[in-house]
């Protein structure tokens, strides 16, 4: 039996003046890959961020489940602490502190886990490799100097070693080339079990080429517009979104 790990109840949610997502329903279950897609503007990375209660962004409507619990009233450490981790479209730089004093301090506030400082090295290079990432790259300054592709990679070194129980790739896959790409995918896989899920937010197909698909759902203005499984991925490749605002003109005038 698939049990539930996150439900969206009819959310609401935008900043003062502009409300941007607009009554959106989603359920991931547990062992599961959800690919969010949709035009520019669409309210995709808005969605991700109320997720992660970004202060930016306020909830009028709705509510947020995990494992079947509010989490509405909690701030973003508490949610990170239950099992929500977020990658970011533009990670930060953080001059002074070291990849691996950053994963090895986090890891120990997320997980309450003391792990001994060689066998925690260990888990890295192990992780690392898999990135395909020099071990150098452990001793750096957080992101500082970094190209795009390892700053996404580091994104990844980051989820395989705090694994979350729902990881939000947000445009993880952007602006890196086609090898870095099929890295970042085979971290994704990599992490995937039956104890967490991934919810994956693109613009591109290529991220995706290689993973197993579950559910894909296409967000405009707000709304998810169409459902479907990974055959709507190649049709939105084909066609764009086009063909999808016309169904959704269609059905409305239908309504009128």
């Amino acid at each position: 039996m698939t049990k539930n790990l996150l439900t969206v109840k009819d959310l609401c949610a935008g900043i003062p003046g502009q409300e941007i997502i607009k009554g959106i329903n989603l359920k991931i279950n547990y062992g599961e890959i959800h690919v969010i897609m949709g035009p520019n503007g669409s309210g995709k990375s808005t969605l991700a961020n109320v997720l992660m209660n970004n202060p930016q962004y306020k909830v009028s409507k709705g509510d947020i489940l995990l494992d079947g619990e509010s989490i509405l009233a909690d701030t973003t450490d508490v949610r990170a602490k239950k099992g929500l981790f977020m990658s970011f479209q533009n990670p930060v730089e953080v001059p002074g502190l070291t990849v691996e004093n950053f994963l090895r301090a986090s890891n120990q506030e997320i997980n309450q886990e003391n792990i001994g400082i060689i066998d925690f090295h260990e888990k890295l290079l192990d992780y690392a490799d898999v990135l395909e990432m020099d071990e150098k790259y452990l001793d750096r300054y957080l992101n500082v100097g970094f190209s795009g592709g390892e700053k996404k990679k580091n994104e990844i070194l980051q989820l395989l070693t705090l694994n979350p129980k729902l990881a939000i790739l947000d445009e993880t896959d952007s602006g890196l080339d086609v090898d870095a790409v099929r890295v970042v995918s085979k971290g994704i896989e990599k992490f995937l079990s039956e104890k967490n899920s991934v919810l994956i937010i693109t613009h591109h197909n290529e991220i995706l080429n290689n993973i197993p698909i579950d559910q894909v759902h296409v967000i405009m203005d707000g709304e998810i517009v169409k459902d479907g499984d990974e055959s709507l991925i190649h049709e939105i490749e084909a066609k764009g979104f086009g063909w999808i605002k016309d169904e959704v003109d269609n059905e409305q005038k239908k309504e009128d």
